[in-house]
């Protein structure tokens, strides 16, 4: 008979070895260790990108490797670009029809080039936020989607990038020339990119996020879309001391016949993390009012990338997060807020059924069981971090003390910070009594006692052991306040 300890280092060491072989499949012998100094290689890797309109929009790419790169070249989501000419020392050209991907260099190549096409062929389905999607001259388009890298990347290689014919909006700060220098870790983890469109700044605090607005919008002005991110940036105030990052960078993207504000966003883990937002063409300022997709992928900064990445927790703090500081910035009240997280329990408890939370965050495309059954945890752990500490500690504590060794983390060391913030062990027994159980049998338990009631109308507050410490959770650290 295993110890509820136990049962939880089976399901992590489960889980890891799950993600690494995902990991293995997805970029080969990839290494995403820390930069080393100096550089392993002295010649850069060095791409020409210029942005051309004929015959339909799409990228021209050069590619530059010097003769210590390896011969193995790879387009890490392959599709649309199907030759690749490659220059040799003497002037020879080979036309490459890339295999899954894949390119292989002729000797002594000296530049490869192609055309990455922006518009979508008329087989391929959906809005290609990685693949590329836009108008006019304003263009979205992930990295990872047209850069061609080579297979193996190693921490000491580095690259460059310029552009040409439109102005960019890449993840990165270019040097005073305009050109972006990269990391072997940049070329894998490549970000969302923007070409053309127009742009604005936001400041909260110190920090700076350098918005693309990619189209025209029926009834906004760009002024009212950088208020949207601005109001959302400053919302993250409400969960973190400082904004996380010194530099973000923001994609806004049309959707025609939409009026939801936030359709759909992604923030991608490049470096520094880079966000995307697809926004309803036909929504007005007034639709703001209600929006969440913002806010919740600028919470995804107030935590640490997990690796192996751990989807439950890292959506589960952002879910639960965007309710809690959407009530401590007053878009909405307690009620509301309460109405909102109920709601989402119930459509995740409908989602996961039966199952054991163990295997809800274990399976691949259930969003909406994944997405809910992390926010419980998330507010079982604030309650519980409340709860013992007396109300000297809460959950963003333990974001506090993650960032300060480094913008990622593990499944343990998130553990190990929960424990230092409470004081004493908590986070493995917390796990321990949500993962064998069905995914939400702990619900019911945690309202009661939160004082959470769901009527028929909707939800009420009443008066309830925890009642005090839910009350709590609607309201942000002062600055300057000691934990």
């Amino acid at each position: 008979m295993t110890s509820p300890g136990d049962e939880v280092d089976a399901w992590k060491r489960m889980m890891a070895r799950a993600w690494l072989l995902v990991l293995a499949l997805t970029l080969g012998a990839c290494a995403s260790a820390p930069l080393p100094a100096p550089w392993e290689d002295e010649a850069p890797l060095f791409y020409r990108i210029t942005y051309t309109r004929e015959p339909t929009p799409g990228l021209n790419v050069e590619v530059f490797p010097s003769r210590s790169f390896p011969p193995e070249f790879l387009f890490r989501q392959p599709g649309r670009v199907t030759s690749v000419i490659a220059t040799d020392i003497k002037g020879n050209q080979f036309d490459i029809t890339p295999r899954d991907g894949a390119v292989y260099l002729p000797g002594w190549t000296t530049v490869l080039r192609y055309r990455y096409p922006l518009v979508a062929s008329p087989g391929e389905r959906g809005r290609h936020m990685f693949g590329g999607m836009g108008e006019g001259d304003a263009w979205h388009v992930a990295g990872k989607a047209y850069l061609l890298t080579p297979r193996r990347v190693t921490p000491g290689m580095r690259a460059e990038i310029a552009v040409y014919g439109t102005r960019a909006l890449l993840p990165w700060t270019p040097d005073e020339r305009g050109v972006y220098q990269l990391r072997g870790l940049d070329l894998i983890d490549a970000g969302f990119h923007a070409f053309g469109g127009r742009r604005c700044t936001v400041h909260i605090g110190e920090s700076v996020l350098e918005v693309a607005l990619l189209g025209r919008f029926t009834h906004l002005s760009d002024a009212d879309l950088c208020e949207w991110i601005s109001q959302a940036g400053g919302e993250v105030l409400t969960v973190r001391k400082s904004f996380p990052y010194p530099r973000v960078t923001v994609r806004l993207v049309p959707v025609p016949g939409k009026t939801t504000p936030g359709e759909f966003g992604m923030t991608l883990w490049s470096s520094p993390p880079s966000i995307s937002i697809l926004v309803g063409q036909d929504a007005t300022a007034e639709s703001f009012a209600k929006d969440w997709v913002a806010l919740h992928e600028m919470l995804h900064l107030t935590h640490p990338a997990f690796v192996p990445r751990e989807a439950w927790l890292s959506e589960g703090l952002a879910t639960y997060f965007t309710e809690i500081a959407r009530v401590r910035s007053r878009r909405q009240t307690a009620e509301q807020t309460w109405r909102e997280l109920t709601n989402g329990f119930a459509r995740g408890q409908a989602a996961a059924g039966s199952r054991a939370m163990r295997e809800v965050v274990a399976e691949e495309g259930n969003y909406m069981g994944i997405y809910w059954t992390g926010a419980l945890f998330a507010l079982h752990l604030d309650v519980e971090l409340r709860r013992v500490t007396e109300g000297r500690a809460r959950l963003e504590d333990v974001l506090e003390l993650l960032a300060a060794p480094g913008s990622t983390a593990t499944l343990e060391s998130f553990g190990a910070a929960v424990d230092m913030v409470a004081g004493q062990p908590l986070f493995d027994a917390l796990l321990a009594r949500h993962l064998p159980k069905p995914a939400f049998s702990e619900l019911a338990p945690l309202l009661e006692n939160l004082g959470v009631r769901i009527d028929p109308g909707g939800v009420t507050l009443h008066a309830a052991p925890g009642s005090v410490l839910r009350e709590d959770l609607d309201v942000a650290r002062r600055p300057g306040a000691s934990r």
